[in-house]
């Protein structure tokens, strides 16, 4: 595939049709990702305003073969929103399209725009006494357009689903630069092919979402949390279990926390209290109940069962919503407290929930056959995502280990195929995980996938090398 620059006449003649306000200097930032693993070297940054304007933009990229990387929060960590070996591709940025166009709390469903930021969802949701469920660490910068781009999952997919669950219907540019008006709320609509279920998870690859009709559900009446410490992770699993058939789905999100994650939180984040010590294995429950509910009682019924069967042998229960807040500020702080060691190798993967346990053993014999590391593994124990990481032993770092990063990949990638997992459980395949999509993903699935984007996108303008490989 060949591929033409946005520069000269081409940038000349949007210049012409677009607003002026369209057209912003390239800062750095739109040419990184977070971890430095990827980045462009340059580009036309165009920020438009308006869907019509999103289609102006695509359907001359798609006329010229000029590619197109779509640029939501900057949030990614595989590389999707960067443009690799592209050449002056035109960087696709949402965040003027901002607007949060309604609020319906009747028909439980919001309208929002592509560049509008999470936290600001979740935040008009509350001001309608609704609740938007998507919770993820980058809420505060993650915007609905690459959410929804990636399937997004984060704490309360056990509860609600991922992001993918959380959509009732889309508008979209495609690649020819016709607009899919498709912002229904309707719950049921069999009219032939869901083209909402294509544009997510793909990544921008098949179109650019400019809005989304979003699901809201109910704001539970009580809330409540609990940390347990669990024998090991197939006790977790029996908990998780016993909790879901006495409390069935006030189980909002249910967390396995590693006890070297809290060791690496207790060296350099000693300001995080820690309820429970350092125990090798811990979870996190959190329920949200209706006004009848008694979570406090609920916990506390839970712990006691499950001490009886040997699952459990300590545990604390948040007596205000501050000592909730103060759990959840233990899980969230992990992955800082992973930064500031400074991982060899993370993997963000999914096993089938009875594999858990099997995964979970068997890794550390396959990662000290490369040498001697350090294992981080906690996550979404309700939905079988984990987050693997593997980090240097005192006294190195991660500087030291820069050749050893591609086996402990493929040692890790290997054994979560062998368990039956995916190598991308929530934060898409982008750039980075392409060659593990065509190594690990059913043969049929990809050569569906590449038919699919041959037929809307036969130039290959959307986001080139992303999720499929592109040869340009």
């Amino acid at each position: 595939m060949t591929y033409q620059p946005a520069t000269g006449a081409f940038a000349d003649s949007l210049r012409a049709d677009l607003p002026q306000a369209v057209f912003r200097p390239l800062d750095p930032r739109y040419t990184e990702e977070p971890r430095g693993r990827w980045a462009g070297s340059g580009g036309l940054l165009l920020a438009p305003s308006t869907t019509a304007e999103v289609a102006r933009i695509v359907q001359a990229a798609g006329a010229a073969g000029v590619p197109i990387v779509p640029y939501g929060g900057g949030t990614g960590l595989v590389g999707g929103q960067v443009s690799g070996d592209l050449s002056d591709p035109i960087i696709l940025s949402l965040e003027r399209m901002s607007q949060i166009r309604s609020v319906d709390p009747v028909e439980n469903a919001m309208v929002a725009e592509a560049g509008v930021i999470l936290q600001w969802v979740q935040e008009a949701a509350e001001q309608a006494n609704r609740l938007f469920p998507l919770s993820i660490a980058a809420q505060g910068s993650a915007r609905i357009g690459g959410v929804l781009s990636t399937n997004a999952g984060g704490v309360n997919v056990l509860r609600y689903g991922n992001a993918r669950d959380l959509c009732l219907g889309l508008e979209a540019v495609l690649p020819d630069g016709s607009i899919l008006n498709g912002l229904s709320p309707l719950r049921k609509n069999n009219t032939g092919y869901d083209l909402r279920h294509l544009l997510i998870g793909a990544e921008g690859t098949l179109g650019i979402i400019t809005a989304a009709t979003l699901k809201l559900v109910p704001r539970p009446a009580r809330t409540g949390a609990a940390m347990m410490v669990v024998r090991d992770p197939a006790a977790a699993l029996d908990l998780l279990n016993l909790a879901r058939d006495r409390i069935g789905e006030g189980v909002s999100a249910f967390e396995l926390i590693g006890g070297m994650g809290l060791g690496f939180l207790a060296e350099t984040m000693p300001e995080v209290r820690l309820p429970l010590g350092q125990p090798d294995w811990s979870v996190l429950i959190d329920l949200g109940l209706g006004a009848s509910g008694d979570p406090q009682q609920a916990l506390e019924g839970l712990f006691e069962a499950a001490a009886e069967r040997d699952l459990v042998h300590d545990g604390a229960i948040a007596q205000s919503e501050q000592q909730r807040a103060d759990f959840w500020r233990v899980r969230e702080s992990i992955p800082a407290a992973n930064r500031k060691i400074g991982a060899v190798s993370s993997h963000d993967i999914s096993v089938p929930i009875a594999a858990i346990p099997r995964f979970i053993a068997e890794g550390p014999a396959a990662i000290a056959a490369i040498g001697s590391f350090r294992i981080n593994c906690f996550g979404h124990v309700g939905d079988g995502n984990l987050h693997y990481n593997v980090f240097p032993i005192p006294g190195r770092s991660r500087a030291d280990h820069e050749g050893d990063r591609d086996a402990i990949k493929r040692a890790v990638h290997d054994l979560v195929h062998a368990h039956g997992g995916s190598v991308s459980a929530e934060h898409g395949v982008g750039r980075l995980k392409v060659a593990d999509l065509e190594r690990y993903v059913d043969p049929t699935k990809l050569t569906a996938m590449r038919a699919i984007k041959a037929a809307l996108d036969p130039k290959g303008v959307m986001n080139p090398g992303a999720v499929l490989r592109h040869h340009g």
